[in-house]
């Protein structure tokens, strides 16, 4: 055997010597342009969710986590609550009675054990929507060029059926149509839940 190689070939195989690491997780949001209404002073990008369906499933995904963590949570307390409500008080050995009957016991932390966790479900709930709502809501979702452009077009109609001296453009702000509309890049979360409107995916 050639000396200058190691003795244990085994030691530099692929399987010993290659490190797997874990998928990694995909970002919610992505970069995306601001447009001429967002706040330039933090950069020219922002993040935001690539449409209204996947923003959707990172609100659920985030309600859910939080209801999972907090019921998780509240099962340990309720569980040391029930066995604190049910055990025998301090006193009743001094006075000479007999100890309490175990199975008695156990239905007596199995009721208030399920009195405690439906109410603490409950709050978990309200917990959770409180928690993702106002973030959620806050978010911006990236607004597809086509949604972009059928808005610009149906504006451009607008202005065509109006005679030309019409107060009305300003009033209404067409005056500035090619200046603002084709510039949009994102709407708040909140805006498309409102309007009641779906990106075009």
């Amino acid at each position: 055997m050639d000396p200058s190689l190691p003795q244990n070939l085994e030691e530099y195989s692929a399987s010993s010597t290659i490190i797997k690491f874990d998928r990694p997780i995909p970002l919610l949001r992505g970069p995306i342009p601001a447009g001429s209404s967002d706040d330039h002073s933090s950069g020219s990008y922002l993040l935001a969710f690539k449409d209204l369906p996947s923003w959707a499933a990172a609100y659920k995904s985030c309600q859910s986590k939080i209801i999972s963590q907090c019921e998780e949570g509240a099962r340990i307390g309720c569980a040391v609550t029930a066995s604190n409500k049910c055990k025998p008080p301090w006193w009743q050995s001094l006075v000479g009675w007999k100890s309490m009957d175990l199975k008695e016991r156990e239905r007596c932390e199995d009721r208030e054990m399920e009195g405690c966790l439906v109410a603490a479900k409950e709050k978990c709930v309200g917990f959770a929507k409180e928690k993702c709502t106002m973030p959620f809501l806050d978010a911006r979702i990236a607004v597809g060029e086509r949604e972009v452009r059928n808005k610009v077009v149906g504006r451009m109609v607008l202005v065509a059926s109006m005679p030309e001296e019409s107060t009305w453009h300003d009033l209404i702000g067409l005056v500035k149509l090619g200046e603002c509309e084709f510039t949009v890049t994102n709407y708040r979360a909140s805006h498309f839940l409102r309007a009641g409107a779906r990106l075009q995916t």
